[in-house]
């Protein structure tokens, strides 16, 4: 299956694209116009993309990048648990906006993340590209933590990530992720003002 997977489906700008990509090209922007939507479907839909990208990001010596999809495959059943039942009294979340004690606690783990990260890749692994690898790893996993508490503020997070991530893909050649990249980052852009509408329509807390 993995050599099925990393077998060439197409040209795309005159480099060979498996299939691994393809699929991954499909299934994440379905992924992510059902999360602009809200939709749960984004969830079981998210850990598959993320299977192949994982396959994608192994194969192009971004290692950071592989092994964060394990780690995405937990924050989606979180995620999927959690819009269900993670709201008041385990009923389904509601948008909302990132408290301040909570970007302060993004912010020192964002540091951390990218810090640790870059100095692992740097040293341990035969990454090209140790920063930058280290940086959208701890960018992506902060706004995913985000999107899992339905917090309004991380597609700011996921804009910042995608504005690295395209020329960081188109520099590797894997141009039809890049091209993906650049879908996301306007469906980021949507999706922002998709989740500000929802919370400006939520009705407003009655003091006791």
């Amino acid at each position: 299956m993995i050599d099925w997977l990393n077998s060439p489906a197409l040209v795309a700008f005159g480099v060979p694209t498996s299939w691994a990509e393809v699929l991954g090209f499909l299934t994440g922007l379905v992924n992510v116009g059902l999360l602009v939507r809200r939709h749960i479907l984004n969830w079981p839909l998210g850990i598959l993309n993320v299977l192949l990208l994982m396959v994608v990001f192994w194969s192009a010596g971004l290692y950071a990048d592989a092994t964060l999809q394990i780690v995405y495959v937990v924050l989606g059943c979180y995620g999927w648990w959690a819009w269900l039942h993670g709201g008041q009294d385990r009923t389904a979340l509601e948008v909302r906006s990132t408290t301040r004690p909570e970007w302060i606690g993004l912010a020192v783990a964002g540091v951390l993340l990218t810090a640790g990260l870059w100095l692992f890749l740097d040293r341990l692994t035969g990454s090209t590209v140790p920063l930058a690898d280290a940086l959208t790893t701890a960018l992506s996993l902060l706004a995913t933590y985000g999107q899992t508490r339905k917090l309004v503020e991380s597609w700011w997070i996921w804009i910042a990530a995608d504005l690295i991530y395209i020329p960081l893909y188109a520099y590797k050649d894997l141009w039809l992720t890049a091209i993906l990249y650049v879908a996301f980052l306007l469906l980021c852009v949507l999706g922002l003002r998709s989740w500000r509408v929802a919370l400006r329509a939520r009705p407003k807390a009655v003091p006791a």
